[in-house]
């Protein structure tokens, strides 16, 4: 009985562990330096896909939880592509694909993102790849809008 009881004891330290885990992977990650990312998603070989978001918005919840964050854990994608966020009315620093100092809104206004949702993929020069995705338009269809993408930008990345 004891050793039933000890057995239980670890198993629910081992789930509380994992949940703590899983807790600190949950997110995205939020955009510091493109000019960084760009250099290992030009090393990788995959585009970078940046969502530009607001805290109040719920699609934008909705888009990261139910698509970009599943992908991101996903370890299939990472050899796909580079997933950031950007928060659109945030004036937290961030490095542009040029180098420059900028904010995470003046980054958002100098891509013309002004919905949010957004969802752009970019090459490793920074350049913008194809339309962005902007709202969540139709829930059945945004896994395939998002996969269309990010199939563009490999494309464009790996020169074919």
């Amino acid at each position: 009985m004891l050793r039933t009881l000890a057995a239980k004891v670890l198993i629910l330290a081992w789930g509380f562990w994992l949940s703590g885990v899983a807790g600190a992977a949950e997110g995205l990650v939020h955009a510091k330096d493109f000019q960084r990312d760009a250099r290992i998603a030009a090393r990788l070989r995959v585009p970078i896909l940046v969502v530009f978001t607001t805290p109040y918005c719920q699609y934008c919840t909705r888009v990261k939880n139910e698509y970009l964050i599943p992908m991101h854990k996903d370890p299939a994608y990472r050899n796909r592509v580079m997933i950031r966020e950007v928060t659109v009315d945030a004036s937290t620093p961030l490095i542009g694909f040029d180098g420059k100092s900028t904010t995470e809104g003046a980054f958002a206004a100098a891509h013309k993102v002004f919905m949010v949702p957004t969802v752009k993929v970019f090459s490793t020069d920074g350049g913008g790849v194809g339309e962005a995705i902007v709202g969540m338009l139709t829930p059945d269809y945004y896994f395939g809008y998002l996969e269309a993408a990010i199939d563009e930008g490999l494309s464009k990345v790996r020169g074919k």
